[in-house]
C-alpha cells in the first residue's frame, strides 16, 4: 500500500514536520511507497526526502516572506489556503491512502494530525507582540478566526480520522465542532536524545527563543542573576534587550548534537510559553536528563510531573520565584533519573506502534469517512 503524508512547509525536517517523518521512515522500512506533499520544500530537505526513499512533491508556492523568518512564513502559507485555497488548489487526486500531518493544505484524507489552530495560536501570542503587530491583530481578529473555523470545518469533512497530539490540542478543535478519535503525542528518539555526560555542569539554565516565548519572564529572571543560555533561530519576535542582556547568552541556531550538549549541561530548563500545544522543547530536555520549569497548562502539564521531572508553576510570579530559588539552591540529582524514564516513554518506537495499529484499521476498512471507523484508543 502506497501513503501520501501532507505537511507544512519544509526548510528543514524538525519541529512539526518531525511527526510525518518518523511515520514515513516506518513505513519506508516495512516496504511501502511514501510521498510527501509540501507547499514549499527547501533543496536540502527535499535531498534527505530523496535519500530516505520518500518522493519529495514540492508545490513550489511563492512566498512573500520568504526572508522573514519561518514563523511568518508558515503564517502566510497557512493565509494563502484559509482565505484562497491556494495550497490544495495545486495537488492531484492520488489513489494511495493520505496522511495529513498540516493546516495548510485541505485535501481528503483517510487521517487528519491536529497540531494546533493558527487562530487560537495567534491570540495566546498577542500580550508578548509589539504594539504594531498587536493592533494589526486586532483588527484581523474577527476575520481571522473565521476563515480559521471555515478551514477546520472542512478538513474535518473531508478526513476519515481525526487525531490530536495532545489532549489540551483535541479540547481546542473540539471548540471548533471537531470530534478527535485519537490522541498520539509527538515522538523523541531516545537514542539521539540522551544525556551527552554523566558530570552536567549545571553552570548555567536553559532557554528557547521562539514565536511562542514568554521573553518578558525570562528578562525578569535574568534580571535576578540567573545565567541563561538561549538557543532558536532569530525572528523578528526576539526583543533587543534580551539578546543583549549581560546574563542572556543567546546562541542562535544549533545542530542537534550541540542541543544535546545544551540540554544535559544545563542545571533546568527554562519554558515560559504563551501557546503550546505539546512542546518538544521540554520532553527533549527530560530525554538528556534535564529537568524543567515550565506552566501547569496546555501540552507540557500532560507529560511534566510536578517536583518529579519538574516544576509546574500557575503563574509568571510563581515561575520566576521557583528559577531563582532553583538557581540558588539546586535540587535532589534523583529528578535526572526521573526525566529520563518518564522521557523513554515518548521514544519514536511506541510512536509508530499507534500509528500502524490506526493504519491497519484504516486499511480493512478504506471506504469508512463518516468518523465510524474507530480503533482501540491510544
Amino acid at each position: 500500500m502506497d501513503f501520501t503524508l501532507i505537511c507544512d512547509i519544509m526548510m528543514d525536517l524538525e519541529g512539526s514536520i518531525r511527526p510525518a517523518m518518523y511515520l514515513a521512515n516506518e513505513l519506508i522500512a516495512r516496504g511501502h511507497g511514501v510521498s510527501m506533499i509540501s507547499p514549499l520544500i527547501s533543496r536540502s530537505a527535499e535531498q534527505r526526502l530523496k535519500t530516505s526513499g520518500i518522493t519529495p512533491v514540492n508545490l513550489r508556492a511563492k512566498l512573500i516572506a520568504k526572508k522573514s523568518g519561518l514563523s511568518l512564513l508558515w503564517l502566510e502559507t497557512w493565509a494563502r489556503e484559509a482565505f484562497l485555497g491556494l495550497n490544495s488548489r495545486h495537488v492531484a487526486n492520488d489513489p494511495s491512502a493520505t496522511i495529513n500531518f498540516s493546516q495548510v493544505i485541505s485535501v481528503p484524507s483517510s487521517v487528519w494530525y491536529l497540531q494546533g489552530p493558527p487562530s487560537i495560536a495567534l491570540e495566546d501570542m498577542r500580550k508578548e507582540l509589539s504594539t504594531g503587530l498587536k493592533t494589526a491583530f486586532d483588527i484581523m481578529k474577527p476575520v481571522i478566526k473565521y476563515v480559521d473555523g471555515r478551514l477546520i470545518g472542512h478538513m474535518n469533512m473531508i478526513s476519515t480520522l481525526v487525531v490530536a497530539n495532545s489532549k489540551f490540542c483535541a479540547s481546542m478543535y473540539s471548540d471548533f465542532g471537531v470530534t478527535v478519535h485519537h490522541v498520539i503525542y509527538p515522538p523523541i528518539d531516545c537514542r539521539i536524545f540522551r544525556p551527552s555526560t554523566l558530570n552536567p555542569s549545571s553552570d548555567y539554565v536553559l532557554t528557547y527563543f521562539g514565536k511562542e516565548t514568554k521573553f518578558s519572564v525570562i528578562k525578569r529572571i535574568a534580571d535576578e542573576g540567573v545565567k541563561i543560555k538561549a538557543f532558536g533561530s532569530k525572528t523578528p519576535f526576539i526583543p533587543e534587550k534580551l539578546v543583549n542582556h549581560p546574563k542572556i547568552d543567546f546562541v542562535g541556531r544549533v545542530s542537534t548534537k550541540e542541543l544535546v550538549n545544551l540540554y544535559s549541561n544545563a542545571l533546568f530548563t527554562l519554558f515560559p510559553f504563551t501557546h503550546e500545544p505539546f512542546g518538544y522543547v521540554p520532553l527533549e530536555s527530560m530525554a538528556c536528563g534535564t529537568p524543567v520549569v515550565t506552566y501547569d497548562v496546555q501540552g507540557p502539564s500532560e507529560y511534566l510531573s510536578n517536583e518529579d521531572t519538574g516544576w509546574l508553576l500557575a503563574t509568571d510570579d510563581g515561575l520566576a520565584q521557583k528559577s531563582v530559588r532553583l538557581w540558588n539552591e539546586g535540587y535532589p540529582p534523583q529528578l535526572r533519573m526521573n526525566c529520563m524514564k518518564e522521557a523513554s516513554k515518548f521514544d519514536v518506537r511506541f510512536y509508530v506502534k499507534k500509528w500502524l495499529k490506526i493504519l491497519s484499521a484504516i486499511e480493512e476498512k478504506p471506504n469508512c469517512v463518516d468518523g465510524s471507523l474507530r480503533v482501540e484508543a491510544v
